[in-house]
């Protein structure tokens, strides 16, 4: 197409010189709108057979205008399919490219608030546009093809008028003129070929716009890479052509995947059962589905509920039935009530936070009909319980009791309430100051201050205090005020046995409620069988990885038995003597040593960070090609099952305990997993895959005992062996990320030739396919992994995606593959994304044969 026209398609000028039918390939039926074929390749080999087999007879070549080629060179006419595939090359984000008027309006708006004197400078051009920070540069390269396509002199900045007709260029619809403008952005001379220089060059850009240092320090490597594979005759430069060709080649195959994809879930959307077609239908399935699955936590919450309210109420009726009752009315029984509940909440949420006791039940009959899973929760309900009890017992009795008390008549009150109070009729400021007064009032302060800090707003830093209030947010408060809660339970026994009304020891029931559950929580923290000894262990190997991830590997205490999904607690007392913080095992039961991986997100894990990188020095002076640079230290143990090369250095003093349960560790109740871990929260579900990992080096079958199709069979079998197949989606924002597990990506690729393990990596931080500042990182990724089978950005042979999932697509491929069976989703990460898994599970489970659960770990 010639550049100097607007929007005129040429496409009636090509004409159809010839036809090749390549192997390997499939085609498709047509689209419902009859314009476009899907050509999809059918593996890697057949992608570069294409690429390297491509003549001028199966290829189109283009006049261009802005060289010197004077051949001629004829038009050649392909199959649609890829063209409308390209559609989706485009410059700006979707939401930027959405509503044209509303896009544009935004656009003069910003071109106003940039603009000097009604010019607009190359630098604030991607501002202008819509581009993000990270684009600065690759906008500006576009500034300069979109002036050099315009003839427009541009050195001094450009007007409104200008701006506009670069954003009709980069917006247009027809195809060939925005891959003309991504092809001017890349001959920079102009000449109508792409030489190495210049390919390297838009690949540094690309990767700066992305976020991908790693690949941007290799750019001359994978430069060479698209000329070796679009240049075999070495002529020193490659034409627009042919990276058309290869553009379409890969959106082609991606396009035939979202065809299938699209027909499937509409095919699943169209099936709807009979029972799901009607309002009452659909609402009694829902109803009873939700039951069927929550049934455990509704007969437990009800429980709780149920227990609370013949408490209240037998209190109620017994006060009623007391002298103090003809003075103090139902305020008294009102505060006698709560006060009951009261008792019993306080010794409840001790259990909720037992965690050895809990794990052990895990493992337990117990399990099959008590949700232990769900103890942060229920500690959390049982707050709001505890809240209630207390604002009821408190109001009741400085708003109504005590002006009742101290109001009464002498002679009514002396005959009545004389002996409980020493015939003495109180006033108000001696019931404040007596035992039960001046404790209550201190309770109520320090749980207060308590759960105010224990808030979401306070425990992850929402909140911003100024000076030197600051230091009331974050999880450190959190976990300190939580011990003054010891405080509070001395003064409670207090509270309950200095009381005005009972003065037989046997009445007063404060200390029976509590007394059970306070042995056991400090039998937990002090017994040596229960804290396991400490656990002292020493450190094998630390490696701190680019992102401020630490990866502590540790000797195995031989009384450390855990499940893959389990986490214990880490104490370095060089840090502080008596912070405990939890960390999911990132190892395998089978491995001989204990691993976690640990994101320096507040001051105790900076502090620990700190620590070790001083005894960390450099993996090596020169890293390898493709490697991330990281900082890694190895002791010299007897015990250790690596190599230690380098002299015993001196590290911090690790202490660490447990292992307590967590739902991952049921994991293998279920036919087939899908696990999803956001960043760091991939944790647990790398032990998952490292257990199954291991399982398969042993030749044990992952699951040998269990029917794909069975509703029926008792998900505590011991027989079980384990889930047929395991999904593992990675969400991550950083490329440095795939270093942590790199090793464990690559074991899966070697091990894992029956395909039961499938990993699905995913970078946020690269701008999703079809996008012209990812479309040579998605070239390269291409060729890389079907030449050496090794991914450009992650550097495993696990193939990275661009941007995030498409969950809905997932679920729906799932259900459609696992008929008939129990998914289990296992989630780890931000709670953005706790409803959208959960919403989907229940969606796709009414909807489908397939049963999904889920399940989010809690700390």
């Amino acid at each position: 197409m010639s550049t100097e026209k607007e929007g005129t398609d040429e496409s009636s000028t090509w004409i159809l010189e010839s036809i090749e039918i390549v192997p390997n390939v499939e085609i498709s039926k047509k689209d419902e709108d009859n314009e476009s074929m899907v050509i999809k390749a059918s593996d890697n080999e057949a992608f570069l057979k294409r690429n390297n087999s491509n003549g001028n007879n199966n290829m189109r070549n283009r006049n261009n205008s802005n060289n010197n080629n004077q051949n001629g060179s004829r038009m050649v006419r392909m199959t649609s399919g890829a063209a409308r595939g390209l559609k989706g090359l485009r410059f700006l984000d979707r939401t930027v490219t959405g509503k044209e008027a509303d896009a544009w309006r935004s656009i003069e708006k910003r071109f106003t608030q940039h603009a000097v004197d009604g010019m607009l400078s190359k630098d604030k051009f991607g501002t202008c546009i819509g581009m993000g920070a990270d684009s600065k540069d690759f906008a500006g390269e576009l500034y300069e093809a979109l002036a050099r396509r315009r003839n427009i002199n541009a050195e001094n900045g450009i007007t409104l008028n200008q701006v506009k007709v670069f954003w009709e260029d980069m917006t247009s619809k027809d195809l060939e003129s925005r891959l003309q403008v991504f092809f001017d952005m890349c001959d920079k001379n102009g000449d109508g070929r792409l030489s190495e220089e210049e390919v390297k060059e838009v690949i540094v850009l690309s990767a700066s716009a992305n976020r991908l240092g790693n690949l941007k320090q290799h750019a001359d490597g994978y430069a060479a890479l698209i000329m070796e594979e679009l240049d075999p005759d070495h002529n020193g430069y490659i034409e627009m052509w042919q990276l058309e060709t290869l553009l379409r080649e890969m959106v082609s195959a991606e396009d035939g995947t979202t065809k299938l994809s699209n027909q499937t879930q509409t095919l699943t959307k169209a099936m709807i059962p009979c029972k799901y077609r009607t309002p009452v239908r659909k609402f009694i399935t829902t109803t009873t589905e939700f039951v069927h699955e929550k049934w455990k936590k509704i007969w437990i919450i009800t429980l709780w509920i149920i227990i609370n309210l013949i408490l209240f109420v037998w209190k109620f009726n017994q006060y009623k039935q007391t002298a103090a009752y003809e003075i103090m009315g139902s305020c008294l029984c009102l505060a006698k009530g709560a006060a009951e509940t009261l008792k019993f909440n306080m010794a409840l949420i001790v259990l909720t936070m037992c965690r050895g006791t809990l794990t052990k039940l895990r493992g337990s009959f117990l399990s099959q009909i008590i949700p232990f899973d769900d103890n942060i929760n229920f500690h959390k309900i049982i707050a709001v319980g505890v809240v209630i009890g207390t604002s009821i017992h408190v109001g009741m009795h400085v708003s109504c009791d005590f002006p009742r008390l101290i109001s009464c008549p002498k002679e009514k009150f002396m005959p009545i309430l004389g002996h409980n109070f020493d015939y003495q009729q109180p006033t108000y400021l001696t019931l404040v100051e007596s035992i039960p007064g001046s404790t209550g009032i201190f309770m109520v302060l320090i749980m207060a201050f308590t759960f105010t800090l224990a808030t979401h707003y306070f425990r992850k830093s929402v909140v911003k205090l100024p000076s030197p209030l600051h230091h009331l947010a974050g999880f450190n408060s959190f976990w300190y005020a939580h011990h003054l809660l010891i405080l509070v339970y001395i003064l409670l026994v207090m509270h309950g046995y200095f009381l005005f009304l009972k003065k037989d020891w046997k009445s007063k029931t404060t200390w029976m409620y509590l007394a059970v559950p306070l042995v056991l929580y400090a039998t937990e923290r002090i017994h040596p069988f229960y804290k396991g000894k400490d656990h002292r262990v020493s450190i094998i190997k630390a490696i701190i990885y680019t992102g401020n991830v630490l990866a502590l590997y540790m000797t195995k205490p031989p009384a450390f038995k855990y499940k893959s999904g389990m986490y214990l607690f880490v104490k370095c007392p060089d840090i502080s003597k008596f912070e405990w913080h939890p960390f999911s095992i990132t190892s395998a039961p089978g491995d001989d040593y204990l691993s976690v991986h640990i994101r320096t997100l507040g001051d105790w894990t900076t502090e620990l960070r700190n620590t070790f990188a001083k005894a960390c020095e450099p993996e090596s002076a020169v890293p390898r090609r493709g490697s991330l640079i990281r900082m890694e230290t190895r002791a010299n143990t007897a015990d250790s099952s690596f190599d230690a090369s380098k002299p015993s250095i001196r590290y911090p003093k690790i202490l660490i305990k447990g292992p307590y349960g967590a739902p991952a560790q049921n994991y293998k109740h279920y036919d087939v997993l899908l696990l999803v871990g956001l960043g760091i929260g991939a944790t647990p579900m790398i032990s998952i895959l490292k257990d199954i990992l291991n399982q398969m080096k042993m030749g044990t079958p992952p699951n040998t005992s269990y029917r794909k199709d069975s509703f029926s069979t008792n998900p505590s079998n011991e027989d079980r062996k384990g889930p047929e197949r395991a999904y593992f989606y990675w969400v991550t924002r950083e490329q440095a990320s795939f270093e942590w597990f790199k090793g464990v990506m690559d074991d899966i690729a070697e091990y894992d030739s029956d395909g039961i393990i499938e990993m699905h990596n995913y970078l946020t931080s690269v701008y999703e396919e079809g996008d012209a500042r990812s479309a040579l990182i998605a070239m390269i990724q291409k060729l890389q992994h079907a030449k050496n089978g090794v991914d450009v950005v992650s550097e495993s042979r696990i193939r990275t995606h661009f941007a995030r999932p498409n969950w809905k697509k997932v679920f729906s491929q799932l259900a459609d593959s696992h008929q008939s069976s129990r998914i289990g989703v296992f989630y780890c990460g931000s709670p953005t994304l706790t409803k959208t898994l959960k919403d989907l599970c229940q969606e796709f489970s009414l909807n489908s044969s397939t049963r999904f659960q889920f399940h989010k770990e809690n700390f």
